[in-house]
């Protein structure tokens, strides 16, 4: 059975990478029937907070990436000291006590003399006594998994075929030397215990994946298909990263980004098929296909979500935002007539508010110099209200008849009046929810 996991830091909000490595990773295992694990990476305790933990359910939840369980690798830390122990007992594993800065001269030694900057195996050189002399003079050294220096291939899911020569990669620390567990290892050990199948992730993971497989070969486990998707970067090519503080997903949410919107954009960016709306998760994971997606840097445009978001409420039924509208205190009995007028001139819910202000309360009127007189003689044959929806056409013929005025000339003027704004809904359906009209008098 397929199974596939979402492994979030606990270290701060999730953003629209973290939600593009989620949601492929949820839309595999949703369209084979299989597991979706949230598996929460909290094995640092000084930068991991219970406080980003239920933010990361919560944004889960709101876009509906429900999973199947829940693990997290701060109360698995004995499965990675088992995992060292056995690589231990097979040769793989070696302590080393450089310091940073020794690391750095060796890099540009190696570098100056023509040589991939790789860690030099040291310390595979050095006696019990010399260890036990380094450990009383810097404390315990880290931990590095010996690679074995012959290429490391897999066939990527997005990438293609991959080769890379082991050679080439520093052996990777395994645990730092205060005893911090690193998610290379850590992660090894959950995928190969929890079954996960298929891992999908970010491109600037391809030589921890490199590596991570010799060490699942080392502790006897199968291999996962791996899939390496692009980065993405802003809309001009620029790095995301600076920005990546305003695409939390919490922050797209409160600015009024649809899920639907958000999730269709993300399922289909970076792929050869078009962006499509989607109406329902349903649609989203029938529509998915990993191999469809491509290497090249993805662009995204947080604007993009707006006329999508926009196009989703469109779609929506009174029943799915009632909630929303007895909130900005629409009356039952108006929240049919209402929605249908407000919901093709506004882009999130966030705008409903202005559009029930002015139903409740009027407008200030946008009236032109040269328009004062005729708005004026027109706003003097208005009728008190309640208005209806012959009440603007009854209105307007009355206008005309009087002041022969016609066309644009008559209702742009009129239109400006009374709303305030050149532009909105259809003006027999809005001055038939509108409780007062301040131009008049």
């Amino acid at each position: 059975m397929t199974t596939t996991r979402f492994a979030p830091s606990p270290t701060g909000y999730i953003h629209v990478g973290n939600l593009r490595t989620a949601l492929m990773n949820y839309l595999i295992a949703r369209k084979s029937g299989g597991t979706f694990i949230l598996r929460i990476d909290d094995t640092d305790p000084e930068r991991s907070k219970e406080t980003y933990v239920d933010a990361i359910k919560q944004d889960l939840e709101w876009l509906g990436l429900t999973w199947d369980k829940v693990e997290r690798q701060s109360e698995r830390l004995d499965r990675y000291v088992a995992a060292a122990d056995k690589l231990r007992e097979i040769g793989r594993f070696y302590e080393a006590f450089e310091t940073p800065t020794e690391l750095d001269l060796k890099r540009k030694k190696q570098l100056n003399m023509g040589k991939p900057p790789v860690y030099d195996r040291a310390a595979l050189n050095l006696s019990d006594d010399e260890k036990t002399a380094l450990r009383a003079e810097r404390g315990d050294g880290v931990w590095r998994f010996k690679l074995d220096h012959q290429r490391i291939e897999w066939t990527d899911g997005i990438l293609g075929d991959i080769s890379i020569d082991a050679a080439s990669v520093s052996d990777p620390v395994l645990i730092r030397g205060d005893g911090q567990f690193l998610y290379t290892l850590a992660s090894v050990v959950d995928d190969t215990e929890m079954g996960v199948t298929h891992v999908v992730r970010g491109s600037d993971h391809v030589t921890n994946t490199a590596t991570q497989i010799q060490i699942i070969e080392a502790l006897g486990g199968t291999v996962p298909s791996f899939a390496h998707h692009s980065l993405l970067t802003g809309p001009q090519g620029e790095a995301l990263s600076k920005r990546l503080g305003t695409l939390a997903l919490r922050d797209l949410r409160e600015a009024g980004v649809q899920p639907m919107a958000l999730l269709s954009l993300m399922a289909r960016l970076g792929s050869s098929d078009p962006v499509e709306l989607r109406s329902d998760m349903a649609e989203l994971v029938e529509g998915f296909d990993i191999n469809r997606f491509g290497a090249a840097p993805t662009k995204f445009d947080v604007e993009d979500l707006y006329p999508l978001t926009a196009r989703h409420l469109q779609s929506l039924p009174l029943a799915a935002v009632q909630s929303v509208l007895e909130g900005l205190g629409v009356p039952a009995d108006k929240q049919a007539a209402f929605w249908d007028v407000a919901k093709e001139n506004i882009t999130t819910l966030n705008d409903l508010g202005p559009w029930w202000d002015l139903c409740r309360d009027g407008a200030d009127p946008l009236i032109a110099d040269e328009d004062k007189d005729f708005i004026a003689e027109a706003m003097a044959l208005l009728p008190e209200g309640p208005y209806d929806s012959d009440s603007w056409g009854t209105w307007t013929a009355a206008v005309k008849e009087k002041t022969g005025r016609k066309g644009k000339g008559l209702f742009m003027p009129l239109r400006k009046a009374v709303t305030g704004m050149e532009r909105g809904p259809d003006m027999s359906a809005l001055l038939a929810l509108m409780e007062t009209v301040r131009a008049r008098g």
